[in-house]
């Protein structure tokens, strides 16, 4: 299985997402616009960066009744972008509006739990004191999988499991990715790119690793040759 990089457009405007489109080239054809990017910008952004010839994965967690998530999915699929996440924790039957919303053009991935949690702060937030992360994250993600998600978001930590439990079933993506050695900022259950592609990832999300590097295009080959994919040929397949 291939494993697709994702590089965030983690900045506050167009100008500064479109110059690390352009530095990155064909080194990459695949970025994530998030919340910041999305609420200071709104839809052009996407447009943007489609026009560019990329693709776009819409990291917007949604999270609310299913009818208002049906329409928010709708609206993606109308802008072209190819992934859309929501909370898992919103339960099956959002997951399901907003699938039925995006239909065949956009692919829904659930939320399971953020890469800046652990056991304890997951506890905290759940009031749950036998919660673990390992365990919530295979809860979460079956419910995705009977809504018909195209897959989950979930750390490198609890990718092989889901990948041995789930297969194909559900397309894995792991955030928060990072290079040996290199910092893990405010994520605490981080892997490299060739963890994460070990464990059954079909997409991996690299951010500051890369846009925060001296040089982000070196960065961005460091991850190609940690997945094995020549930058020449990931036009090609994206």
């Amino acid at each position: 299985m291939t494993t697709t990089p994702i590089v965030a457009l983690d900045v506050s405007s167009a100008d500064e997402a479109m110059k690390i489109v352009g530095s990155l080239g064909d080194r990459c054809r695949f970025y994530k616009v998030g919340s910041e990017l999305f609420t200071a910008e709104g839809p052009s952004v996407v447009k943007h960066v489609r026009n560019a010839g990329c693709d776009v994965f819409l990291d917007l967690k949604l999270h609310d009744i299913p009818n208002t998530v049906r329409g928010a999915a709708r609206s993606a699929a109308a802008l072209g972008v190819r992934l859309l996440t929501v909370h898992a924790s919103g339960g099956s039957a959002m997951i399901a509006a907003a699938v039925e919303g995006a239909g065949d053009r956009v692919g829904i991935l659930a939320v399971t739990v953020l890469t800046s949690f652990d056991d304890t702060s997951l506890a905290e937030a759940t009031g749950r004191s036998d919660v673990a992360v390992t365990e919530e994250v295979a809860r979460l993600a079956s419910l995705a999988e009977r809504a018909h998600a195209h897959g989950i978001v979930c750390s490198g930590v609890e990718a092989r499991n889901i990948q041995q439990q789930f297969g194909e079933r559900l397309a894995v993506l792991v955030p928060g990715i990072r290079m040996s050695g290199g910092a893990t900022h405010d994520q605490r259950r981080v892997v490299t790119p060739s963890e994460a592609a070990a464990a059954g990832a079909r997409y991996i999300v690299v951010g500051r690793a890369v846009t925060a590097a001296a040089d982000p295009r070196a960065a961005m080959d460091g991850v190609l040759r940690e997945l094995g994919t020549p930058s020449a040929s990931l036009a090609e397949r994206s």
